[in-house]
């Protein structure tokens, strides 16, 4: 996984004034945390974070006054109706330094023939991983699954040096059997209307 650098400015003023301002100025209010050091508030460059989010479980490498940080999302608060990043939580890692993330699910294959249906139950499985070596996604292989087959988590293959989090008795995949729509009765919808 490629590091992405955005330089930070540090930040003074608190509070929903000055967090307003930030925005106004394209900048959004930021928190580095971990390793048991001080919280170091911060404004990042607005549509350079947003490009580094497009990537899931991003490394970002921050620029703070000339030292270098870095850092993954931890929590992302988004504007409910535009969609912008309005704050953002960053965890400090260290290089071979172990991390929980979630990872994207994503399935390759056919069904076996039949109107059977692919239900997604688990989107995402949680990973502990080097923060160095995060996975973008895991790849299920769904072909020749039938009706009634399932896939649990401790059966999605994962990158070496990446661990399951998640219970691996869980499911994360199932098929179900197409169920046919009985037609409406002719005689029914006529003797409702007289």
């Amino acid at each position: 996984m490629a590091e992405v650098k955005i330089s930070a400015e540090i930040r003074t003023e608190f509070g929903k004034g000055a967090a307003r301002r930030a925005r106004r100025a394209s900048k959004v209010p930021a928190v580095v945390y971990g390793h048991g050091a001080d919280t170091v508030h911060v404004t990042l460059p607005g549509y350079d974070l947003m490009m580094a989010l497009k990537t899931s479980n991003v490394l970002i490498s921050l620029d703070i006054e000339g030292r270098s940080e870095l850092v993954i999302p931890k929590a992302v608060q988004r504007d409910p109706l535009k969609g912008f990043v309005e704050h953002i939580d960053l965890l400090a890692v260290k290089r071979g330094e172990k991390v929980t993330v979630e990872v994207a699910v994503q399935t390759e294959g056919d069904l076996a023939p039949g109107a059977n249906l692919l239900e997604h139950v688990l989107n995402t499985v949680t990973v502990e991983t080097e923060a160095t070596h995060i996975p973008e996604s895991v790849t299920v292989s769904i072909a020749g699954l039938d009706a009634g087959d399932s896939v649990l988590a401790k059966d999605v293959p994962l990158p070496s040096g990446t661990t399951l989090v998640t219970d691996e008795d869980a499911v994360v995949l199932q098929v179900l059997a197409a169920q046919a729509e009985e037609p409406a009765a002719e005689g029914a919808g006529e003797g409702a209307e007289a």
